[in-house]
Formats: structure tokens, C-alpha cells, sequence
């Protein structure tokens, strides 16, 4: 993490010598009397509601205030050093990814009945959490804090208030970024409905707190409050905001989705299923399609809503050929996470992955040129499922029936990729139900349920399972697939191209395999035809088809013709 003595330039000690005075650092930024004063700083009289949370004896407190303002407020307190292409880089130390093993749900009594109580959804108790709260309560005391107000739901019939309190200006940048922002209209009257709170520097002691290490993640969704700490990982903040989602929207009708969203000129909307990693940002970001979003978003009775304002994009070998509109989208607002920069000349390599593999972007969405603005669009035409196969066994496209569509919801199935979570080092077969199982507090079916009601609603909508893992063999044999292949593909499904294509059942998994897309060699296709042993190719698909079978024991009520849909052991 950079410290105000080795950020180089004259740049910054200009900065600090004419915005700031360095004596007050420890205990608030001072601005001087004139000029930026009053933008977003509490005056005597005006706590902005804090003191209903229990927080009081604070430092200065800062309320939405301006990107440019909170990139100063970063740099001065050694936050983070700006690039050659004005995004501020920051390190997150310990935690470079999520860490789900620190997350925690309150057992209360408004929402204990509800949640599927298992290994990501671990039970907390109400005086552990107490406990805790005190503590950061405590530990707030005499700094500074930052305040983003603003909302998730860019549907205002779904539509909640949203806000953070952040210890470091960058978090609260990142998450002006992520979430919509308020107009100066709505700031006024703003209601939180969700209130996160995240204090990094605060480790708690997994001893007396009752949790597993210093990092913790908990949300009680009866008070709608989540506490966050021991971590600087900034994605924590926002899949906190996602799983109170997850639990809200289906009581309102709206299935909560853990995908990406675009749509074309004649307004047909597609989403993009898929765990970090998978391609959702890389291939969502389409520049003959406005995106309406990256990662989450809700299909209600009316169409498709984004629940963000921004983007947060793995950027891992990040490239301006391969990804030109998320290559531009990293400037002057946007945050890096763990992305190395040359200490002198402040150039990023973006192939460097020394301090983590899931290296990240922050941005918001307006950075892409042709985004949807209005964050909405009407029922999907098509679906894409994507998976990363580390086994080399899936075909590159594939189409899928209602049935199936359901049973791969449910199995989510994909290779997790290396640094998306702590310790994860190689790609690791992993099955997570609705690409995403540890953000969804009920019970997985219930998920499942509505996409196949969505799905039997709307008969025109086509579901295909996209592969953009490996190809010709397993990881460490085969090749990772063409990302040119895959947009080909991803192209074709959108445009309609594999409507009147001749598909045939894949001998296991029964998934429909176009026998030609355009742009595409045909022997990629079927991925057996790729392995240069076809016999091992078959172990290698039986192998993975018990893998599938045995996950899904878990859903053991669900109805016959969605088993029926998996893959056929021998």
C-alpha cells in the first residue's frame, strides 16, 4: 500500500501542500475555509443520521462527495498511487478475493425459517453479532468516515436505498462507482433501506467474536445491516448488497440473477449467467450491444433491471484487442485492485498477477460508451449459461431445453479460477446452484422454480450452455478456448444464426450441439473430435457426469423431468 512518503512526483506533495494541511491529517482532511468547504462535509449541527447506529465522538464526516474530491482524499491519506491512465491503484494486502469461509448470516427470527442454513450460509447468533457491533462501534470512534448514499434497483417499482460508511476514501469511490448514484433531489429525501458498514482496519478475534479468522462478513437481514471488517477486498461490500437482494426480490416476484445483461438496437435483451471468471463482463461488453449490465440484475413481470450502476471487471491479462471497451473504461474515477504499476513511470501491466490473479477494475457503468443508461430492458431473447470447463468436456455451445436449463441453474457448474477466492491457486471443478450459490440465502429450488416459470412464461426465449474453459483435453493438456471462437459463437446465439441449425444430443449430457456455427471450425464443435484420444475423452466425460450426478443428490425434491435432464453415467 503506497504511504504518503513514497508517492513520487511533484504531483502530489502540490497537491498536499495546496488542497490539505498535513497537521490534521490523523484526525480529518482540513480543506481550507474557501472553495471546496462545504461539499459533502457534515457541519456542526448535522450528523446525517449516524447517531441512530450508536456512532458518536467521530471525526470529520464526508457525505457523497464528488469522484475527483475522493481521489484527492485517497491520495493524501496514502491510499493509492494514480496510473498513467488516471485510475487509482490500490493494494488489498491479505485479501485479494472474497473469503466466503468469514461470511455470516444472523440467526433472527424474522428470517430464520427462510434461509438455507449450509455451508455458505452460516448462522451467526444475534449476541456474537452484538458483539461485534460494539466493537466497530467502538473502533470508529475519533476517525473520520465517509458516507455513500444512493440505490440498488434500477427498476423503481424494485427499487431500494442503499448506504455505506467507509473508514478509506477509496471504498467509498468504489462504491459511488457500483451502486446508482443519487441525484441531488433524491439525496435530499434519501432513505436507507440497507446500511453497510466497512472497517478494514478493525480485526476481530475469532476467539472471543465466535468467528473463524480477523475478517468478517455479517448481515443480519432483519435490521437490513451488514458489518464488514478485517478485509480491504471491496467486493465484499458489494456481494454483501447482492445476497439482501437475493432474499428481498423474490418476495416481490423478481428472480435475483448473478449475470450480465445486454441488449440490441431492435431492443432484444440477452443475459449472461456465469461465476467470476467465466467471461460475463468480457463478453456482455459487446460494442454492437448496449450493456445493461455486468454481474447483477433482476427479471420481474415487466423485463430485465440492473440492480448497479457499475461495473467491477476481472483485469487478469486485460488487453486492448481482446477487450476494447473495458480497456477504455479504465481512466480518471476507476479504482484497480492488486494490478502491478511500475513505481516510477506509474505504467500497469496488466499481465502481472504477482500479488493476485483476480486482479480488478471499478468503474461505472457510463464509462462504457454504448451502455444502456436506463439500466432496463424487456424479457430476454436469449440466455447463455457459461462455464469454464477445466475437464475439456463440454462443448463450446450447446443448446439447452427448459428442463435442462433448470437442472444446469441448479448445478452451476464451472472450473473455479485462480485468486477469485482466497488460496485458490489452479482452476478447481466446482458446482455452485445458480452460478452463484453462496449469495443466494434460499434455498437454491426456489431460484430454480422461477427461472423455469420465467422460461415457460416466454417459450421464444433460447437457453444455451457456453464453454469458455478448455479445449482438446484437461487443464494442463488442452488449450483454453478462442475468446474469438467463443464471441463468434455468443454472436450467432444473439443474432439467431443456430434458430434452423441441425443440433445432436451429446452422447452423455444429452445438451444439443449445433453441427455448424458461423465463423466457427466445425471440429471444435463436437468435443470429442478434439481430443487426440477419443477413449479418454469418454472417462474424462463419465468422470464428469458421476461429478454432476452427485452434486445434484442434494436437491432431492425436485421434480423427475429435471433429473431426466442431466447427464447419463454408464
Amino acid at each position: 500500500m503506497a504511504t504518503l512518503s513514497n508517492l513520487q512526483g511533484n504531483c502530489y506533495q502540490d497537491l498536499i501542500n495546496a488542497k490539505y494541511s498535513a497537521s490534521r491529517l490523523g484526525s480529518g482532511l482540513g480543506y481550507p475555509a474557501q472553495g471546496l468547504s462545504s461539499v459533502g462535509i457534515r457541519h456542526d449541527d448535522q450528523f446525517y443520521g449516524l447517531e441512530e447506529l450508536g456512532m458518536k465522538n467521530l471525526g470529520q464526516i464526508y457525505r457523497n462527495l464528488p469522484v475527483p474530491v475522493l481521489v484527492e482524499h485517497a491520495l493524501v491519506r496514502g491510499e493509492g498511487r494514480l496510473a498513467t491512465n488516471g485510475a487509482l491503484c490500490v493494494e488489498t494486502g491479505k485479501y485479494t478475493g472474497r473469503s466466503p469461509k468469514d461470511k455470516f448470516i444472523v440467526e433472527e427470527a424474522s428470517s430464520w425459517s427462510n434461509i438455507d442454513w449450509n455451508k455458505f450460509n452460516v448462522p451467526i447468533s444475534e449476541a456474537k453479532f452484538q458483539q461485534l457491533y460494539q466493537r466497530v462501534l467502538s473502533y470508529i470512534q475519533g476517525r473520520d468516515l465517509y458516507i455513500f448514499d444512493g440505490y440498488v434497483g434500477a427498476d423503481p417499482r424494485y427499487q431500494f436505498g442503499v448506504r455505506v460508511i467507509n473508514e478509506f476514501a477509496w471504498q467509498n469511490l468504489f462504491v459511488h462507482q457500483l451502486f446508482l448514484r443519487p441525484t441531488a433531489a433524491e439525496l435530499e429525501g434519501h432513505k436507507a433501506d440497507f446500511t453497510v458498514i466497512s472497517v478494514p482496519g478493525l480485526q476481530a478475534d475469532p476467539e472471543v467474536d465466535g468467528i473463524h479468522s480477523e475478517a468478517f462478513v455479517v448481515l443480519h437481514i432483519g435490521k437490513r445491516l451488514v458489518l464488514v471488517g478485517g478485509t480491504h477486498y471491496a467486493g465484499e461490500m458489494k456481494k454483501s448488497v447482492f445476497s439482501l437482494m437475493n432474499y428481498l426480490m423474490p418476495q416481490q416476484d423478481v428472480l435475483p440473477m448473478h449475470g450480465a445483461a445486454n441488449i440490441d438496437h431492435h431492443g432484444h435483451t440477452a443475459l449472461f449467467f456465469g461465476l467470476s471468471g467465466t467471461g460475463k463482463t468480457t463478453l456482455s461488453a459487446d460494442p454492437d450491444r448496449s450493456l445493461i449490465g455486468d454481474d447483477e440484475h433482476g427479471w420481474s413481470a415487466e423485463g430485465i433491471f440492473n440492480f448497479e450502476g457499475g461495473c467491477y471487471a476481472k483485469t487478469i491479462h486485460l488487453s486492448q484487442e481482446n477487450e476494447p471497451q473495458i480497456w477504455s473504461a479504465i481512466r480518471f474515477g476507476s479504482i484497480l485492485e492488486n494490478v502491478a504499476i511500475a513505481p516510477d513511470s506509474r505504467v500497469l501491466d496488466y499481465d502481472d498477477g504477482h500479488l493476485t490473479e483476480n486482479t480488478r477494475a471499478a468503474y461505472p457503468l457510463t464509462y462504457i460508451p454504448n451502455c444502456s443508461i436506463s439500466g432496463v430492458g424487456g424479457h430476454p431473447k436469449t440466455v447463455i449459461f457459461l462455464t469454464a470447463d477445466a475437464f475439456g468436456v463440454l462443448p463450446p455451445i450447446s443448446r439447452l431445453t427448459r428442463e435442462q436449463a433448470m437442472y444446469h441453474f441448479l448445478s452451476g457448474y464451472t472450473s473455479k479460477l485462480a485468486g477469485t477466492e482466497r488460496d485458490i491457486t489452479a482452476p478447481q471443478v466446482t458446482f455452485s446452484a445458480c452460478f452463484g450459490q453462496c449469495f443466494f440465502p434460499l434455498p437454491a429450488t426456489v431460484y430454480a422454480e422461477m427461472l423455469g416459470d420465467r422460461l415457460e412464461q416466454h417459450p421464444e426465449t433460447q437457453v444455451y450452455l457456453v464453454n469458455t474453459g478448455w479445449s482438446g483435453g484437461a487443464y494442463g493438456i488442452g488449450k483454453r478456448m478462442s475468446i474469438k471462437h467463443t464471441r463468434a459463437m455468443v454472436s450467432a446465439a444473439l443474432n439467431g444464426d443456430l434458430d434452423n441449425v441441425k443440433y445432436t444430443p451429446h452422447p452423455v449430457f444429452q445438451i444439443l450441439v449445433p453441427e455448424r456455427v458461423p465463423g466457427v471450425p466445425t471440429e471444435i464443435l463436437n468435443p470429442r473430435n478434439a481430443w487426440e484420444d477419443a477413449e479418454a475423452y469418454d472417462q474424462q466425460a463419465q468422470e464428469l457426469a458421476r461429478q454432476f450426478v452427485e452434486n445434484f443428490k442434494q436437491f432431492g425434491s425436485v421434480r423427475p423431468e429435471i433429473l431426466e435432464a442431466g447427464p447419463i453415467v454408464r
